[in-house]
């Protein structure tokens, strides 16, 4: 087999790999995601701060905590729902 057919083949197939899910698919993903994977405290912070546009000190003023908790705690909601959705 020539290198330039194995290249083509890898290189068809690198391209398959960026398809994309429909807009709606990927919506219900991450629904679910949100819903089913992130831990209640995820769950609130995420919404506050994307969803409502709250920032980080006053997420951290209403819950009574510092601004290095609410930024670990959005931090490891955003990486939880980045790992649940690549597959």
């Amino acid at each position: 087999m020539k290198k330039g057919t194995i290249a083509a083949r890898n290189t068809h197939f690198e391209g398959n790999a960026s398809l994309r899910l429909p807009k709606q698919v990927q919506l219900n993903r991450v629904k679910r995601v949100i819903r089913e994977e992130l831990t209640e405290l995820q769950r609130l912070t995420l919404t506050a701060y994307y969803l409502q546009g709250q920032n980080i000190p006053a997420i951290a003023r209403e819950r009574g905590v510092s601004k290095s908790t609410v930024c670990r705690t959005l931090h490891r909601a955003e990486d939880k729902l980045r790992r649940f959705l690549q597959y």
